[in-house]
């Protein structure tokens, strides 16, 4: 598996410890660092099941900037997203793992952490 994280996010460290506790393989992906693609990012999309305004932290100040939660959510505006997304990984939802089965979730809390190891 694989997990998207911010090593200045608690929630990405607390998901970290508990994979670490599990003794889960796997490997970590600094997202802000190794900016994903906007391929990358529909991917991880489609094993999440979710839009791209689903994963954005629209509090973040480059959110306010470009005026995210004016923007439309529908299939026309999709693509605008995951550009924002990927100019702007800061907007990312964090942590994401992928997990080995093919899907993927947002790993905010320690019970997703352990779905994600039950797969």
């Amino acid at each position: 598996m694989e997990i998207w994280i911010n090593p200045a996010c608690s929630k990405c460290r607390s998901a970290i410890t508990l994979l670490d506790a599990e003794g889960a393989d796997y490997t970590v992906r600094r997202y802000l660092e190794d900016v994903p693609s906007e391929d990358e990012i529909r991917a991880v999309l489609d094993r999440l099941g979710l839009e791209p305004w689903d994963i954005t932290r629209t509090q973040e100040a480059a959110a306010k900037e470009l005026g995210l939660k004016e923007w439309a959510r529908d299939d026309t505006s999709r693509d605008r997203w995951i550009k924002a997304l990927s100019a702007h990984p800061k907007l990312i939802q964090r942590p994401i793992i992928t997990a080995d089965d093919g899907t993927a979730l947002v790993a905010r809390t320690d019970d997703a952490v352990r779905d994600a190891l039950s797969r």
